[in-house]
């Protein structure tokens, strides 16, 4: 087993700053090339400290504030461009970041690319839905349509 410090949030493993023990392959092959653990040691426990404090001036602070941009963003209607060809089928796949952008565009809150989750990957036009994490709480459904550019 390896023990790591988490740097980005990993669905079903943790927030960022959080110290996890994972099995050492997953550690070698997926969370150490992609940059989403460091591994942990001694003089790392005072960058959890400043990890943890980063994260809790990105976050949203409370329950209620969390609620209110789940409200918001149940009522934003989402419109992401992407180039296709002739039969709908899209020159790659719609990411996260092109929702996040979206959202942002059609006037609703500003949402992190890394807390948006696509069950499966967007390659063709039309409509979907996608959830956003707000709080570890609280949950959002977005309707997205995807359309021809």
């Amino acid at each position: 087993m390896a023990k790591l410090i988490l740097t980005h949030e990993v669905t079903g493993l943790g927030e960022p700053g959080d110290v996890v023990e994972v099995k050492d392959g997953y550690a070698r092959n997926y969370l150490l090339p992609r940059n989403l653990a460091t591994p942990w040691t001694k003089g790392y426990e005072s960058q959890v400290a400043a990890i943890r404090k980063a994260r809790k001036a990105r976050e949203i602070a409370t329950l209620d504030e969390a609620k209110a941009a789940a409200e918001r963003l149940s009522q934003t209607n989402v419109v992401v461009k992407a180039k296709s060809g002739e039969s709908g089928r899209l020159f790659g796949a719609v990411t996260t970041g092109d929702i996040a952008t979206a959202v942002t565009e059609a006037g609703g809150p500003s949402v992190d690319k890394r807390k948006i989750e696509i069950g499966q990957p967007i390659k063709s036009t039309g409509a979907y839905t996608v959830s956003v994490r707000l709080h570890p709480e609280v949950s959002a459904k977005i309707d997205v349509k995807v359309v021809a550019a």
